[in-house]
Order: C-alpha cells, then structure tokens, then sequence
C-alpha cells in the first residue's frame, strides 16, 4: 500500500475508478482515498487519477492527484490542472444530467 509519499513498496496495477488507497499522513494517520475520475493528457501520453477523500464528520472533501501507479504527483503546478479539468467536467456532467432530467 502506498506511504506517506503514496509510493507503494510493489508495483501497483493501473488504478481503477472507484478503487480505494490509503495514504498515510505525517502525523501517522491514514486516511482512505478513493478513485473518482481517471484524465489522459493525450498528447504527453500521460495518465492520472483523481482521488478523494470525504470525512465522516462533514468536514471538506480532500483531494489528490496520483500517476495510475498511485504515486502522488510531485508537480503541484500539474496536479492543480489536472484537479482543475477534473472538476469543471464533473460539473459539466452534472448540468447535463439536470438538463436531461428536466427533459424526461
């Protein structure tokens, strides 16, 4: 399972939607990621994962980015855009769903 630094000590399978992760803090928790939406950067041939995390006690969700191997990005420029492009078509998914609804 991954570390601190979401590097796992095996080689992971390519992450899947709705595959969990533990990722552990730095102050030794861990804390349960789940796979929400996979993005490909078509012209780098890039791949990643968009991750969250939702507490029990209705504080903010968390969110990370990971390579498909569950390796936290270490560019935080690129997992901010990736987390950006992420949420934007999850709410242009969410529109249309609200559309077709009104539609049916």
């Amino acid at each position: 399972m991954p570390s601190a630094n979401g590097e796992g000590e095996e080689p992971h399978a390519p992450l899947e939607l709705h595959e969990v992760i533990h990722i552990q803090t730095s102050d030794g928790a861990s804390r349960a990621f789940e796979v929400v939406g996979i993005l490909e950067d078509p012209e780098a041939g890039d791949s990643y994962a968009v991750l969250v995390h939702e507490p029990a006690n209705e504080g903010e969700a968390e969110f990370i980015v990971t390579d498909l191997g569950g390796n936290l990005l270490e560019n935080a420029e690129l997992a901010q855009e990736v987390l950006e492009e992420f949420l934007a078509f999850a709410e242009d998914d969410d529109h249309a769903k609200d559309r077709n609804g009104e539609m049916s």
